[in-house]
């Protein structure tokens, strides 16, 4: 069903879409290595240059504006022509689709690997994604969003990431972390801890646990939430191919170079 917002959605995706200047940030491993590191059902963290991913990571005070899932060349019938390194991802205007792995070379990326899942949970979270291919994003998400974009955003701090929920919530359409958390709930994994009895009943846990109880039920993450989450491995490139401290190349400096500043004259009190 139309919208009277959608319209208003589709302008804003456009101009919450590109690019901020100096927003960029260099990526920490070699393309290569990451292609090599990635396995299906690996999500894919990005710190995004954009506007609305400016406003994502100030929302939830992370590196991280987008998540992307890896399927590797499961797509390779449907798109031959996306190679066999693939993402699902949820894009603000394009809505969810499958891009290559190139598309985010030499972007700040962290890979989050899930534990323990066998061969078949992992097409199963693949396909659960796959099959939403084509639907749109969550433009009354996109509506939510614009107002962290102002000078002095108008809702306390304590609210910012419960007023995400705001999005439609309609099954044709997904906002990138959401759509993840989905595909890998489909297979009963989890992506925040559940708080035990004891936990809750210490001081000055309460407003923690509300706030994970509300994200849980709205079905609504971040991509900081993989980051955190104690289910996921972080693997990073580098370190994964062999890094070697004793083979790295530093630069000569002079001597001058390695004194501490002289400390300045003080009068004696």
């Amino acid at each position: 069903m139309f919208h009277p917002l959608h319209r208003l959605g589709r302008a804003l995706a456009r101009y919450l879409s590109r690019p901020r200047t100096g927003g960029m940030h260099f990526g920490t491993s070699r393309y290569d290595m990451l292609e090599a590191s990635l396995r299906p059902a690996d999500v894919l963290l990005v710190d995004g240059s954009s506007r609305i991913g400016g406003a994502i990571k100030y929302i939830t005070q992370s590196s991280w504006s987008h998540a992307a899932l890896y399927v590797g060349d499961a797509l390779r019938e449907q798109h031959p022509e996306l190679g066999a390194h693939v993402l699902i991802e949820a894009d603000v205007v394009e809505g969810v689709r499958a891009l290559p792995l190139e598309a985010y070379r030499g972007a700040h990326t962290r890979i989050c690997r899930p534990v323990g899942l066998r061969s078949g949970e992992v097409g199963q979270v693949i396909e659960h994604a796959a099959r939403r291919l084509g639907q749109r994003y969550d433009m009354r998400n996109v509506i939510d969003l614009m107002r962290y974009l102002l000078p002095v955003p108008p809702v306390p701090g304590r609210w910012r990431r419960r007023l995400l929920a705001l999005g439609s919530g309609e099954p044709t359409q997904a906002i990138c972390s959401s759509l993840i958390a989905a595909a890998f709930h489909s297979v009963r994994y989890p992506i925040l801890p559940m708080l035990d009895r004891d936990y809750r009943q210490l001081r000055g846990t309460h407003g923690a646990r509300r706030e994970i109880l509300h994200i849980r039920s709205s079905k609504l993450f971040t991509p900081r939430d993989f980051d955190i989450s104690p289910y996921f491995r972080i693997i990073k490139p580098m370190i994964e191919h062999g890094f070697d401290p004793h083979h790295l190349h530093w630069a000569t400096l002079a001597p001058s170079d390695l004194q501490p500043p002289a400390a300045s004259a003080q009068a004696p009190p």
